[in-house]
């Protein structure tokens, strides 16, 4: 149901949709299906986190993937944003989450600590000299970049490394000291090669420190902080209070991040539309709240998370969650969840009803990648329930057919047939669907994503399903001579 416009919604900025290619990368053909349906939905803007989609050259080249992106299609990629209004923002990580990095050999002797790839050790001029390498390439293929986002967020382990505690024994030096010394290193370095481009950076590793202390670092001057939330519960009056501390220390261009998917369960599957319109809410309330002119709001970035790092499993898929961030850009643009945000959002999508508080739903459109949406969601609704009902929860095949039974290959021919028919009908019914959503899944992603998302989704039920009738096959055969 849509709800109740909140008058008076100050302007936000740039609406920008976060596409997190570090999973599930999407075929540039399908990008061209998604912009003009992004655009007619509000958004204006999109921020791109490559990782290993980057197709990184010389001694980086092996930080691409095995289906990176080649430079004509990033040049395609960035032809369909700019015909489509989309401003493009890359983002290239430039402290913390620098897996798809060091996790190679050659590049292992640049982590904070030896045993993890997450950090970048901040003390090496070979770090630096790397960061200045890939954000090089980088900008190079994005000539027109006005920001660049540098990550720097979850710097996990800092201050640990061997190089870092030696610093960190010196008097008066902290270990926010020294985070910020790395971050303005980076943001410097970038201002002398691209003085144009402006520097974008997560803040959650700027939230404990006192605004005297962000003033005094000097880093308002080089950054512009990007305070992220994903909540559905937002805190409005703590990131209000954090909002005035960034102005009070001088950083007064900020971007906000909300989230319409990926932000949930590290595996899942389904998109909850109430989740991450309850955070939207929350962040209008914020800038709401925010004193007008006390900072310059450059935008919202809609975040999708696909992966919660470079080695989690899959969130949700894409175009799963398509029609959540249909609703959370018309929330942003109507201020609300409107009838006429409603109504936009129907008709563009191409459904009937807007489903926020359930996974179930009988319409999925005809937006780009809605078959893949319903074929998922029967796999994650269905596929499971059907598979353990009948493998644990039918007395014939747990009281005549138990793992001794199917190991030894003996059965009552007559209790058999309470269950033959279904088993091997249900097997039936989820290898046809297994084989429509592989050629669904096979139009928008590579190969690699094709088997990720079947083997960590259907394989494991559809396996003990195949294995069971396999047995069935088996010991009937034996029991007939």
């Amino acid at each position: 149901m849509a709800e109740a416009e909140v008058p008076d919604n100050p302007p936000i900025g740039l609406k920008i949709v976060h596409l997190d290619l570090k999973g599930a990368p999407p075929r540039i053909l399908y990008m061209a299906q998604l912009f003009p349906l992004f655009s007619r939905l509000g958004a204006n803007a999109l921020l791109l986190e490559y990782e290993d989609m980057f197709p990184y050259e010389g001694s980086l080249e092996i930080l691409r993937a095995k289906h990176a992106y080649s430079p004509s299609e990033i040049r395609e990629l960035l032809d369909l944003a700019q015909s489509n209004g989309l401003e493009v923002i890359p983002l290239v990580q430039t402290f913390g989450h620098m897996e798809f990095v060091l996790k190679h050999k050659q590049f292992s002797h640049l982590r904070e600590v030896k045993w993890s790839p997450n950090a970048l050790n901040p003390h090496l001029p070979e770090s630096l000299q790397l960061i200045h390498t890939m954000t090089e390439q980088v900008l190079r293929l994005h000539p027109g970049a006005r920001w660049v986002h540098i990550g720097t967020d979850e710097v996990y382990f800092l201050g640990e490394g061997e190089e870092s505690q030696r610093w960190l024994s010196g008097s008066d030096r902290l270990l926010d000291s020294l985070f910020l010394s790395h971050v303005v290193k980076v943001a410097e370095q970038l201002r002398r090669s691209h003085p144009a481009v402006r520097p974008v950076m997560w803040d959650d590793m700027l939230r404990r420190m006192s605004a005297d202390f962000l003033a005094e670092s000097g880093i308002g001057q080089l950054v512009e902080p990007m305070v992220w939330d994903y909540l559905p519960n937002l805190d409005v009056e703590k990131t209000v209070l954090l909002i005035d501390k960034y102005q009070k220390a001088g950083l007064t261009k900020l971007w906000i991040a909300s989230s319409f998917k990926g932000s949930t369960e590290v595996n899942q599957c389904l998109t909850c539309i109430r989740n991450h319109l309850d955070n939207h809410t929350r962040w209008l309330q914020v800038v709401k709240a925010v004193p007008r002119g006390a900072v310059q709001l450059q935008g919202i970035a809609l975040t999708g998370w696909q992966r919660y790092d470079h080695f989690s499993v899959l969130c949700e898929l894409l175009p799963v969650a398509i029609p959540s961030l249909a609703a959370c850009l018309q929330t942003l643009q109507h201020g609300s969840f409107t009838e006429e945000a409603e109504q936009t959002l129907k008709q563009t999508l191409g459904i009937s009803a807007v489903e926020v508080d359930t996974f179930i739903r009988e319409d999925f459109g005809s937006f780009p990648g809605c078959e893949v949406a319903r074929l998922v969601t029967e796999v994650s609704g269905s596929l499971k329930v059907t598979g353990d009902e009948l493998l644990e929860g039918n007395r014939f095949v747990v009281g005549w057919f138990s793992p001794y039974h199917r190991k030894h290959k003996f059965t009552h021919p007559i209790m058999v047939q309470q269950f033959e028919p279904e088993a091997k009908g249900l097997l039936l019914r989820w290898e046809c669907v297994l084989e429509e959503l592989q050629a669904a899944l096979s139009q928008i992603y590579y190969p690699d994503t094709v088997e990720e998302w079947l083997q960590e989704n259907v394989s494991p039920t559809l396996d003990r399903l195949r294995g069971l009738v396999q047995d069935l096959n088996e010991t009937l055969q034996v029991q007939c001579h």
